[in-house]
């Protein structure tokens, strides 16, 4: 089953690839799992119903996406609002921030590199 393999990451705590719970690695590790980021994407901008979140994924479903919102709930990046769905914490809207350099890097430098190696 999705989540029954671990925990949600805390920081501090033991994750995948780090017995010392570094908050990077947990960050990566909750990071690295299926959906987790198409959720975070399909939030960037605004709120979103589980059944909108569903379809903007591509119909993931239900079971691994219900795992994925508990456990960013957990991590305190996105709530749950009585009106709007599914949206951004403060905290996630800083990671939002903060993956702003990584997009810009992934556009701008490592694609266009990638595209030079692949045509070589």
């Amino acid at each position: 089953m999705a989540g029954a393999r671990t925990k949600t990451p805390r920081p501090g705590v033991p994750v995948r690839g780090s017995r010392t719970g570094r908050p990077i690695m947990a960050l990566l590790d909750l990071l690295g799992r299926r959906w987790t980021l198409r959720v975070l994407w399909e939030l960037r901008e605004a709120p979103a119903t589980f059944r909108a979140l569903r379809e903007r994924c591509d119909d993931v479903s239900p079971t691994v996406l219900n795992v994925r919102l508990k456990e960013l709930r957990e991590s305190g990046i996105i709530e749950l609002s009585d009106d709007e769905g599914y949206r951004l914490t403060e905290a996630g809207i800083g990671l939002r921030t903060a993956l702003v350099p990584l997009t810009e890097w992934a556009t701008h430098a490592w694609s266009r590199g990638a595209a030079k190696k692949s045509t070589r």
